[in-house]
């Protein structure tokens, strides 16, 4: 392995172990931070799983059920979070239009609209039905 500066030819640091763990959480929170102060969808759906996560314990259902309305909250929010990132990638790359760009764009999107659908329908057939 040939590091440079601490980053191997992969790109990627050559940290391992405990050490490498460490970083990779403090970068996960990095980008939590990052999502929630430049990302408006982000604090709007962690809005969403502040109300909604008490909401689906209280219920008089399975905890099965608990589990399934409160994994289809936090898919949005994985969901939005990987939209986020593309967007990110895609605004660095350049602010002119470009059909790529709008496309990968319009399939993150897309994606947290299918999520959103999903957690509706789960929502719906557990509390309604």
């Amino acid at each position: 392995m040939n590091q440079r500066n601490g980053v191997n030819n992969t790109g990627k640091p050559g940290l391992t172990g405990l050490t490498r763990m460490i970083k990779a959480t403090q970068y996960s929170f990095k980008g939590l931070r990052a999502a929630f102060k430049y990302e408006s969808a982000i604090r709007q759906e962690l809005l969403l799983l502040i109300i909604f996560v008490p909401i689906a314990l209280l219920l008089d259902v399975t905890n099965v059920e608990k589990i399934l309305l409160v994994a289809s909250l936090v898919l949005v929010l994985i969901v939005e979070l990987v939209n986020s990132a593309i967007e990110a990638v895609v605004d660095r790359i350049g602010t002119e239009h470009h059909e790529l760009s709008g496309r990968a764009k319009d399939i993150g999107s897309a994606a947290v609209f299918v999520s959103l659908c999903l957690s509706a329908f789960i929502w719906f057939i557990i509390v309604v039905l």
